[in-house]
């Protein structure tokens, strides 16, 4: 199957939402850490899998442009493909992904009036917003984050999902996968595969926590985590094997609708001491201080905290280097 990087490419294949760079834009969402599964196929368009589909998106002026893929069928012919869906349902997953019925510009308003130095660095950074990912995605995504940076992550996700994972299409010669389910992570010879890939140390957790979350909560629990208090969210995922407190808040931030979440590493405590003046006891990130630094920043910013830390981390990001340097490290390290 042919990449369609433009809406002029087949333009019946495309549909396109409201949305103008203000409230998203997508070379600094995609680019910035919170997702792993997205790739610029040419300049200015994205393609990547959401929700088991592959997709590829683009802007043009006050208008975000997306086209679907068709999956392919299997080798024996088989229609293994997922329900088509009709437009209002694509416009529905989009809007979603993206909560684009969270004002944004509103926001940094606020944002902007609370924090002058938020003001400074964000008036070179809007649109940037945080998605709402498929809890399982986001959860072992992140597992894979410990001690490293942007590509790799990426190449790992990658790894995992043409190992585990469903083939949906190939574009111009490129596999793509969806997510592995749950399932699929918890077989006996998992870890020995994952570590074959590359993953190390981060192979028993991902392992561990499949199979934890399997006899336990499950797909739904963990899915559900999205109406409980962020306090029972986070301290439900940190049960699980390799997930610390900043995993944790990357998913509730990222996934579980927690926008009060901020993911507090060794960087972000520097920020807050050096550029904030927060006055922390202590040499270290020690569990204690990384509360207290969570809740300066909630209460500075208000209830959508995290959403304007990923502004900040997206603009550090960014800072000296090419858009989209993918060499940074991710949000949790």
């Amino acid at each position: 199957m042919k990449l369609r990087d433009a809406p002029s490419a087949c333009p019946s294949l495309w549909r396109c939402l409201p949305c103008p760079p203000a409230e998203l834009r997508l070379d600094l969402v995609l680019s910035s850490g919170q997702s792993f599964r997205w790739w610029e196929s040419s300049p200015g368009a994205w393609t990547g899998v959401l929700g088991g589909r592959v997709w590829t998106l683009r802007q043009d002026g006050d208008r975000l442009w997306y086209t679907v893929y068709e999956e392919e069928e299997d080798r024996d012919g088989c229609a293994a493909k997922a329900a088509k869906l009709d437009a209002a349902e694509t416009d529905r997953i989009l809007r979603d992904y993206f909560q684009l019925d969270v004002g944004l510009s509103a926001l940094y308003r606020a944002w902007g009036a609370a924090d002058p130095l938020f003001r400074i660095v964000a008036k070179d950074f809007p649109g940037v917003r945080v998605l709402r990912q498929d809890p399982v995605e986001c959860l072992f995504s992140f597992i894979c984050t410990s001690n490293n940076h942007i590509s790799r992550i990426t190449a790992m996700i990658e790894r995992l999902c043409q190992a585990f994972g469903r083939r949906l299409c190939c574009l111009d010669s490129r596999p793509f996968h969806a997510f592995p389910s749950l399932s699929a992570l918890t077989g006996a010879d998992a870890e020995a595969r994952l570590r074959a890939l590359g993953f190390g140390y981060r192979a028993k957790f991902v392992s561990g926590s499949a199979r934890a979350i399997a006899e336990g909560l499950g797909t739904e629990g963990l899915c559900q985590l999205r109406t409980a208090p962020y306090a029972e969210a986070r301290r439900v995922l940190c049960a699980l094997p390799g997930v610390g407190a900043k995993v944790a808040d990357c998913v509730c931030l990222l996934s579980l609708d927690k926008a009060e979440a901020v993911p507090v590493d060794t960087h972000v405590w520097h920020i807050a001491r050096q550029r904030y003046g927060v006055a922390l006891g202590g040499k270290s990130l020690t569990p204690r201080t990384y509360q207290e630094i969570g809740d300066f920043f909630r209460g500075l910013w208000g209830p959508h905290a995290g959403w304007a830390q990923a502004v900040l981390f997206c603009a550090d990001l960014r800072k000296g280097q090419k858009p989209a340097s993918s060499q940074h490290q991710a949000w949790e390290t």
